[in-house]
């Protein structure tokens, strides 16, 4: 979690095993627009992620009272997230794949910009998203989890079920493919995120 430590962490999983809707709150306060902006960077669609963002806290609040102890609520959050987006994808394909008039499992529409783009007040950073959503989805998430999120490469590891080298690989080919999309002065700000997630 970036604004409590880890004792008040275990302090805040205990409260949640013990039904402690207070203790919900603060969790929904410190993690609700991180895994927004995370699902819409995935996703690249406003209203998907909102729905895989409310499916994520439902199933927080389904599996709260069987948390481990020792639960580090970032990681596990952000691997229900993703989870849900990876199965929202495999639906798609499948839905796509028996029939395009198929009524579809999760709601479509127009594409709407996302926060960040809306929010993304020089051409730089809007380059830069540019060139990050068009990386391969296994290559975008790991620099979003920790260029983005600043989680470590073992955790990021975790939430994708990869080993850590496997990240590691993941992490430095998607920075190259972010570059070579960048030119010179962009592509220097943008492997910032190298510093973060070496």
């Amino acid at each position: 979690m970036t604004c409590v430590d880890r004792d008040s962490e275990l302090d805040l999983v205990a409260r949640l095993r013990a039904g402690d809707a207070a203790a919900f709150d603060v969790v929904h306060a410190e993690f609700n627009g991180r895994l927004f902006n995370f699902l819409a960077r995935l996703s690249r669609r406003r209203e998907v992620a909102e729905d895989l963002l409310e499916e994520t806290w439902l199933r927080f609040v389904a599996r709260a009272p069987k948390l481990r102890a020792d639960t580090q609520l970032g990681p596990f959050l952000f691997t229900v997230a993703r989870n849900l987006h990876v199965s929202y994808c495999r639906s798609r394909l499948l839905e796509n794949h028996h029939s395009i008039s198929m009524l579809g499992l999760w709601p479509t529409g127009t594409p709407q910009p996302s926060p960040f783009e809306a929010a993304a007040a020089n051409e730089i950073t809007r380059r830069i998203e540019t060139a990050l959503a068009g990386l391969p989805f296994i290559y975008r998430e790991a620099l979003l989890l920790t260029g983005v999120e600043g989680m470590t490469t073992a955790e990021a590891a975790a939430i994708c079920g990869v080993a850590p080298e496997a990240m590691r690989q993941r992490i430095s080919r998607g920075r190259a493919m972010l570059t070579k999309r960048l030119d010179g002065a962009d592509a220097s700000f943008a492997l910032g995120l190298s510093e973060v997630t070496g």
